[in-house]
């Protein structure tokens, strides 16, 4: 099947709603609201409604990876560190904090039925060439290394170091067990 990738615009909200709808509200009704200031820790619904308002009002960034049929089959979510403010293995990461980022991936999500199919890839690389078209700059994210190891999918919400290198990004420092911080800087496009 082929993919492209759109951004999570208003344009696009419909098709992201049913990936997450048809994913249980991703990891029990988060709707990708996690690193947001405004998460629900319980509320599935608040979750979807301040998503949605985020989206409508461009406050939110996606990389979302459509099919043939124009669903949604994943997504990276990607924004400033305004917008993303919650940072994984934030004790470690103040330690000595990196320069700061212009932009910081926090996240994706592939549906259930599509996996190993590329679209994690695919999402990465529509996020990066949507930070290019918005001005580029330093990109961070916090992502595990699976080389050597048996990870447990559903852990791997932040993607692998592994794809973010194939993507020219490089270990700034480990801040986990299995957990580093990696960045690149992007060009304007």
């Amino acid at each position: 099947m082929r993919y492209t990738t759109r951004p999570l615009d208003a344009s696009t909200w419909a098709a992201f709603a049913d990936l997450v709808e048809r994913n249980n509200g991703i990891f029990g009704g988060c709707w990708c609201m996690g690193y947001h200031p405004e998460i629900s820790r319980t509320d599935a619904a608040q979750n979807h409604a301040a998503k949605e308002r985020r989206v409508q009002e461009g406050r939110a960034h996606a990389s979302l990876v459509i099919d043939e049929d124009g669903s949604a089959q994943g997504w990276c979510q990607y924004g400033s560190p305004a917008e993303l403010p919650g940072i994984k293995h934030k004790r470690e990461y103040d330690k000595d904090r990196p320069p700061p980022p212009d932009w910081r991936i926090t996240c994706f999500f592939v549906d259930k039925k599509h996996r190993g199919q590329g679209i994690a890839r695919a999402a990465l690389k529509g996020a990066l060439d949507q930070i290019a078209h918005l001005g580029g700059g330093l990109v961070e994210a916090i992502s595990e290394v699976t080389a050597g190891r048996e990870a447990q999918g559903r852990f791997l919400f932040s993607a692998t170091v592994e794809l973010f290198e194939q993507n020219g990004f490089t270990r700034v420092r480990q801040v986990g067990k299995h957990a580093w911080i990696v960045s690149t800087v992007i060009q304007p496009g």
